[in-house]
């Protein structure tokens, strides 16, 4: 293939996909500025090896994600979220404390298990599509996301609604 047209099948994928790549990014890192960080790093890792994955870009990305995720919490240490920044944007009181109690508990979960729900809940992927982006099988897709709920339902209690919907799909 050449140069170009990698080039140019690069940046039709960027510009079809990064809106979903960005939620699942904010979803990981809870933090605008941080996910368009982790956004960026991934595309860059991908667009080195265009090459290599453009039959099945979404799903390279999306490991890259996680992965590169991974290693910036091993990194550093999270940091709590300003309730005044976040009312400063105009947010509800109930949305912000929604938000900060979903992060928390998200937070103590493990790292798979929060990949698994967030997969799964958040970007709306199946079993299979989910077992296929973390390289897993889709029973362990499944134990995960049931312990996961479980962890959830015993570490916030508040969030009961949420996690019970989740795991009636």
């Amino acid at each position: 293939m050449r140069p170009s047209s990698e080039a140019d099948s690069f940046a039709r994928f960027v510009r079809a996909r990064s809106p979903a790549l960005s939620r699942t990014a904010f979803l990981l890192t809870g933090d605008h500025h941080r996910s368009e960080d982790l956004l960026q790093a991934a595309l860059f890792k991908a667009a080195r090896a265009w090459s290599r994955i453009e039959d099945n870009p979404e799903a390279y990305v999306r490991r890259i994600l996680y992965n590169e995720n991974i290693s910036w919490w091993r990194q550093r240490r999270l940091t709590e979220v300003s309730l005044s920044a976040a009312a400063e944007r105009g947010m509800p009181d109930a949305d912000i404390d929604s938000r900060l109690a979903l992060m928390q508990a998200l937070a103590k979960l493990t790292a798979k298990q929060r990949k698994v729900l967030v997969l799964r809940f958040f970007e709306d992927l199946t079993e299979a599509q989910t077992a296929s982006v973390l390289g897993i099988g889709v029973g362990t897709v499944k134990s995960t996301t049931r312990q996961a709920l479980a962890r959830l339902r015993q570490v916030a209690p508040e969030l009961q609604e949420l996690v019970m919907t989740a795991g009636e799909v």
